[in-house]
């Protein structure tokens, strides 16, 4: 009931809360943002959670060009900007609702320029069909054909969508205007180390899964003799288990092991001195932020080419992009070939916090500008 009750709420302060301002807020020089994440890990995360780690480095960004920035989100954040906690950290319906409702009660009292989610689009999609101007970020492909129909049953009216990969942009086109803007590093954070040991191990670092690949990169390894360094959260489920069981545990000896999550310290430690990150994806990768990280070590990828990685990877310099495992090998093999100066600033001026920053700042600006607003949906 609460829910609904604040939907209520938003329809009828509608055109009292947005419209005398609109022209007067665009004059402002300090915009007021609200960004909104799922209540399931604290923002930054302390080992994994890549979307936390985007929405993390976007606030940072944004408060330091002077937009006032909220932050709903997990109440164990620790991210420098006002947070409003979410306290129900649970997929279950009533919790759902319950933060659905605090959402959209900060959203009548904050009068906010423009409410950007990166959590799951039912929190936010009450907003959708008033003047307010939102923006829903997909870090992630839509299910096959459940998304775009549920929704086409809500009304979208200042509705815009960004997806962190281009090669997702049309999955979403016809559901409200959408731009593709990348996923980024604070690449100050990294080291570039240049050059690495000639006996340099190979590294993977994800989640412990069939469709990431663990198991092709222990294949990659043995047979180009390299040693290899597996990193990532094996998630409580049966399906990992039993692949971590079957494919992984057997194959671990002195020079394949397994050394579960890592830390942001640990991690830039591990990527910087890893002869390669490999990437042997078996599914579309939305992004796959750890790309990014390596690149900002120095370290060239070397992955499958579907998904980002193309977008990502500049073939034959920072990496290789592969149609296989067996070029993969090859790539590894003639891994020297790579450049990881290239690598660091390829980081540097495409994935860096203020590049991807800037990005979003001026989608921002057009949507503020916008004179004329999109019809109702």
């Amino acid at each position: 009931g609460r829910r609904f009750t604040a939907y209520g709420w938003i329809l009828y302060t509608d055109y009292y809360s947005t419209a005398p301002r609109a022209n007067q807020l665009y004059q402002s020089m300090s915009h007021s943002i609200l960004l909104v994440a799922d209540p399931y890990l604290p923002v930054p995360p302390t080992h994994y959670g890549g979307i936390e780690r985007i929405v993390a480095m976007l606030a940072e960004g944004l408060q330091k060009q002077g937009f006032r920035v909220t932050l709903i989100c997990n109440p164990d954040s620790t991210c420098p900007v006002k947070i409003v906690p979410l306290q129900h950290a649970t997929t279950h319906v009533v919790s759902r609702m319950r933060n659905a409702a605090a959402i959209a009660c900060e959203v009548i009292n904050g009068g906010y320029d423009i409410i950007h989610s990166f959590a799951h689009y039912d929190l936010t999609a009450s907003f959708w069909p008033t003047k307010r101007n939102q923006i829903q970020s997909f870090q992630a492909p839509p299910h096959p054909g459940a998304l775009a129909k549920r929704m086409r049953y809500i009304p979208r009216r200042n509705l815009w969508l960004t997806t962190c990969g281009h090669h997702m942009v049309e999955d979403f086109r016809d559901l409200a205007p959408t731009r593709g803007i990348h996923n980024g590093v604070k690449v100050e954070e990294f080291t570039l180390r240049n050059p690495v040991d000639e006996d340099a191990p190979l590294v993977f670092l994800g989640r412990i899964e069939p469709i990431k690949g663990t198991h092709h990169a222990i294949h990659i390894a043995r047979e180009t003799g390299r040693r290899l360094i597996i990193a990532g959260n094996l998630s409580d489920n049966e399906l990992s288990r039993g692949y971590f069981a079957r494919e992984i545990k057997p194959h671990l000896s002195e020079r394949i092991k397994f050394i579960g999550p890592v830390n942001d310290v640990q991690k830039n430690q591990l990527l910087g001195s890893a002869a390669a990150f490999l990437m042997p994806i078996e599914w579309d990768e939305p992004f796959g932020i750890v790309m990014a990280e390596a690149l900002a070590c120095g370290t060239p990828v070397i992955g499958t080419s579907r998904g980002a990685l193309p977008e990502i990877v500049d073939h034959g310099i920072t990496g290789a992009c592969c149609s296989d495992i067996r070029e993969m090998i090859e790539a590894v093999r003639n891994v020297a070939g790579f450049s990881r100066s290239a690598c660091r600033r390829s980081a540097e001026t495409r994935f860096s916090s203020d590049v991807i920053v800037a990005q979003y700042v001026a989608f921002y600006q057009e949507i503020l500008s916008s004179e004329t607003k999109k019809p109702t949906r």
